[in-house]
């Protein structure tokens, strides 16, 4: 794939990286360990023998001018403190440390080593864009990555990492099969590296349903206000008086603030569509800009997980009423939430099914030996493969290729079309290079 980070060498650790790869064997996992034990951090050693807690940490930036997801290290202690109040998870207390990754490269490198430190059994249900700083911490260390957040490619081709929904380039995907029957499409991303792979994979749906490639127009990650953005959109989708266009922001936490600066615009040009990707919007960001009224009325979203209201989120809601009741951090609709949730819920499966010590390193072997994990049917059962069936395309890594269609109908979520889309076809057809 285009635009990946540079490697940074002086945020790493003195040991030399282990090789990751777009197909990734057992033979190279063996190297990576063999590798990490001469530099004096021998895998396996961390945290959760005996009778002893499990320590555990969960990451997130928080309080910064970008994206923002606090509600997941505070959902993460709610977590604990449910756990620990049923039994622990094994007959094992858990301890869970938390790290605001800020945004920025060297926050995220400094939570991975505190992670090491530490001596974490696993970093689960976190949020960072940047991979290439808190990966190598965690590939010296043998400290697996259970449940990402999905926002950087190399989560899904690192052997330590284990997400538990396809990231952006499911999403993307899934969205742009969605909008193949639109007039041009217009893509507002964040002028970042993160941001130039944006564009390939929402063309991989688009182009899969006979539609020309995108508008790949970049926008300031943290901007105040999107006026020109906006209008710019609006021009590239309204060329075309036969097709209606649709505009696709993709820009975090400030997909809000360009639909404000959308809404003043949009009236001066032909009617377009919008959609996005959950993540970028929830029901929370529904209601707060007017419900009905507002913005995103008729919006095609689409999301990794059901819809909130579904019975299926009964399990973390009874966490959230039970341990969280009035934490505003926390809210069942936030797709980090939910994501931390399902993560927390494959790492309880994993520590369930070990007979012996609890460490990074029985956790990682089980994981690796191909332990089906269980998600209450919130995503397919998961089981993670050196080199899943998307590893010609770069992500041997992604386990979950399903995504939900959902629209916005009288200001609330709802399912535009029942079931899930697999997008594994979609992407395999993909040109990502």
């Amino acid at each position: 794939m285009t635009g990946r980070r540079p490697f940074r060498s002086t945020l790493l650790p003195t040991c030399t990286r282990p090789v990751r790869a777009t197909a990734v064997s057992a033979a190279a996992l063996v190297a990576c360990v063999s590798l990490t034990a001469g530099c004096g951090v021998v895998p396996g050693v961390t945290g959760g023998s005996g009778d002893d807690p499990i320590k555990v940490m969960t990451w997130a930036p928080e309080n910064t001018n970008a994206t923002n997801k606090p509600g997941m290290p505070a959902f993460a202690k709610a977590y604990a403190r449910w756990v620990n109040a049923h039994g622990g998870l094994n007959g094992h207390k858990i301890t869970v440390l938390t790290c605001n990754d800020r945004n920025d490269s060297v926050a995220a490198a400094r939570c991975a080593q505190r992670a090491v430190s530490e001596g974490v059994v696993a970093v689960i249900g976190s949020y960072s864009q940047y991979a290439d700083s808190f990966l190598p911490p965690l590939e010296g260390a043998g400290i697996p990555y259970i449940g990402g957040y999905g926002v950087t490619s190399e989560e899904f081709t690192s052997p330590l990492s284990y997400p538990v929904n396809g990231g952006q380039p499911t999403l993307l995907a899934g969205l742009g099969k969605a909008l193949s029957d639109c007039g041009p499409v217009a893509l507002i991303r964040p002028d970042t590296v993160a941001g130039d792979e944006l564009s390939s994979l929402l063309d991989s749906g688009l182009t899969a349903g006979g539609h020309a490639a995108t508008k790949d127009l970049r926008a300031p990650e943290d901007a105040t206000e999107y006026a020109e953005n906006s209008d710019r959109a609006l021009r590239q989708t309204t060329t075309d008086p036969a097709r209606k266009g649709c505009v696709v922001p993709a820009l975090g936490d400030r997909t809000g603030t360009f639909m404000d600066s959308f809404r003043r615009d949009r009236g001066k040009y032909p009617s377009v569509r919008t959609a996005m990707v959950l993540g970028n919007v929830d029901q929370t960001e529904i209601n707060a800009s007017g419900g009905q009224a507002g913005p995103y009325e008729g919006s095609y979203i689409t999301g990794w997980y059901p819809v909130e209201t579904d019975p299926r989120w009964d399990p973390m809601k009874k966490v959230i009423s039970e341990q969280a009741f009035g934490d505003d951090r926390i809210d069942a609709a936030d797709t980090g939430v939910q994501t931390t949730w399902i993560a927390y819920t494959a790492f309880k499966e994993v520590v369930e099914s070990l007979t012996g010590e609890v460490t990074s390193d029985t956790v990682r072997k089980a994981l690796d030996d191909g332990i089906k994990v269980n998600t209450g049917g919130l995503t397919p059962s998961l089981q993670w493969k050196f080199q899943g069936p998307l590893a010609a395309v770069g992500f041997p890594r992604l386990a979950n290729t399903d995504v939900s269609l959902q629209v916005v109908r009288q200001g609330r979520l709802v399912l535009a079309k029942k079931g899930f889309t697999d997008v594994t076809d979609t992407l395999r057809n993909a040109d990502l290079n």
